[in-house]
């Protein structure tokens, strides 16, 4: 029977069956709706509204959304759980490729060994990871880079490598300039936690971006991306393989991404390796805290109600006793220090909230010079402002002074981010006497030597106008490297030498650049 056969016999029946039947029909609808969520119908959810085909929902890169794939009888589900420990968390973000060699069981044997030193690490640590992890998940990044500190610094952010490379993801001076953190008298936010991990993970992605390779990615970050990029190239030309295990490279860079993985492996399952990591909650560690007044780094301690050691812990770029608000507006606090730091802020009422202040040198001049200037003690000046001996601060440098009652103004946003201090070596001289030349002057001399005409003026005490007859005997002050010429010596000073040149009448002046006058010292070489 065809189909059209079949509409003919169903609308034969009488009328009343045909009712009934579409009436049947209506009910088995209306229940079938209600037992289905139909999109896009008021009232429903639109979780699915407007889905194209092929369309799969994004899942925030959120802890609060993880989703982890379980079992119930034969069955895989998603437990939208999220994990209550961070190491747990970094688990879950896995996503490089492991790295197999034997330099990686070395590692893993040398970690294993080590359970203090592991131990002491991941303590360390505990301040820093939550707020790492979070970064990388945002950026859709693996979360082995968390680990990554281990391996830099052993998550201390105020490492320094031989190599003048700083903080916890150790940044070398001109790589932290190119990555916008700024290194001046005040700061250097290489040690930033906040500053410092930005700029290693945009560091990392634009690596992992020239060599689509995580691995590679590394090596350049301890390497140069330079030195990876002849590497491959070598290895090209040569017609052989150019993954990490078959470059040529150093041997701490041979020995760097093996360390990572070692690191990852013991995270991964701490048992086989004998090895307890410490509880580390799945929570915030710190909270940023905006300051609107420059504060003494003690008195920020003490509002917060923290030791003096954890403050520098979670603000380790601030490497001077005060934190400008201009330059540093915003500061680390452990979490339930945050309210009682501003609670205490606020209430503060016992004078300003910084004992230092900034100065800056309007001319070359000597430490205890800038001491006099400044009301300090030398020894001080120098501790404060890291000033080593026998140096002389340029002019334009910023020095951190105490701060007097009658200075009313914060340091500005320009000092707070450009302050930098210059130094030179104090040039050692020595008292010569030299013959003038037929027709010379003050300013001759003075030009033949590269001094002053005040200094000679000075020296001989003549106007800078004056001059001298052939053969007279000026009194310069030279430094003991330059040489006078033969034609210029006079009797005396060949008596000078000859005496210099005996041990125990071995004395030669001192004067220090800058000065107006020859200061003169007696001192023993």
């Amino acid at each position: 029977m065809t189909p059209h056969h079949r509409t003919q016999t169903l609308f034969s029946f009488p009328t009343i069956s045909v009712r009934f039947l579409s009436l049947a029909l209506l009910l088995v609808m209306s229940v079938l709706a209600g037992c289905a969520t139909q999109p896009g119908m008021p009232g429903d959810p639109v979780l699915t509204t407007g889905a194209s085909p092929g369309f799969k929902p994004q899942i925030p890169n959120s802890p609060l959304q993880a989703i982890t794939p379980g079992k119930v009888g034969s069955h895989q589900i998603a437990s939208t759980e999220p994990p209550k420990e961070l190491w747990d968390r970094i688990r879950r973000g896995f996503a490089m490729p492991d790295l197999q060699n034997e330099l990686v069981g070395d590692r893993e044997q040398w970690y294993a060994s080590r359970p203090d030193y592991i131990q002491r690490m991941t303590e360390r640590s505990s301040k820093y990871l939550f707020h790492i992890v979070e970064e990388l998940e945002r950026r859709q990044m693996p979360t082995e880079l968390a680990l990554l500190p281990f391996i830099e610094s052993a998550f201390n952010p105020q490492a320094v490598s031989s190599a003048k490379a700083a903080g916890m993801w150790q940044f070398m001076p001109a790589t932290g300039k190119y990555f916008a953190l700024k290194q001046n008298v005040f700061r250097d936010d290489r040690r930033d936690v906040l500053a410092s991990t930005r700029a290693a993970l945009d560091y990392l992605q634009k690596l992992y971006g020239m060599f689509g390779d995580w691995h590679l990615a590394l090596a350049a970050y301890n390497w140069g991306e330079g030195s990876v990029a002849r590497a491959i190239a070598k290895n090209q030309k040569a017609g052989l393989g150019t993954s990490y295990n078959e470059l040529n490279m150093p041997a701490e860079t041979r020995l760097y991404v093996p360390k990572l993985q070692a690191v990852k492996n013991i995270v991964a399952n701490p048992r086989a390796f004998s090895t307890e990591l410490p509880l580390i909650e799945n929570h915030p560690y710190f909270q940023q805290v905006q300051i609107t007044r420059d504060i003494d780094v003690a008195l920020a301690a003490r509002l917060a109600d923290v030791k003096i050691e954890d403050f520098k812990a979670l603000n380790p770029s601030a490497h001077r006793p005060v934190i400008l608000a201009a330059g540093t507006p915003l500061i680390l606090l452990p979490w339930d220090s945050a309210l009682v730091f501003q609670r205490n802020f606020d209430a503060y009422s016992q004078g300003q909230y910084a004992s230092w202040t900034a100065w800056t040198a309007p001319s070359t001049m000597n430490a205890t010079e800038a001491a006099r200037h400044t009301g300090m003690n030398e020894a001080d000046l120098r501790t404060v402002n890291n000033i080593p001996p026998r140096m002389l601060i340029k002019a334009g440098s910023t020095l951190v002074v105490p701060r007097s009652a009658l200075v009313e103004n914060d340091v500005t946003s320009h000092v707070a981010d450009t302050a930098q201090v210059s130094l030179a070596p104090e040039i050692v001289t020595r008292r010569t006497m030299v013959r003038a030349r037929k027709g010379e002057s003050v300013l001759t001399i003075a030009q033949r030597y590269g001094l002053t005409a005040a200094s000679v003026a000075g020296w001989n005490n003549v106007s800078t106008g004056a001059g001298f007859t052939k053969g007279h005997q000026v009194v310069v002050f030279l430094p003991i490297t330059a040489r006078v010429p033969s034609s210029a010596r006079s009797p005396v000073v060949k008596t000078l030498k000859h005496s210099l040149s005996t041990p125990q009448r071995n004395k030669a002046s001192v004067v220090k650049r800058g000065t107006s006058k020859a200061i003169v010292k007696s001192k023993r070489r």
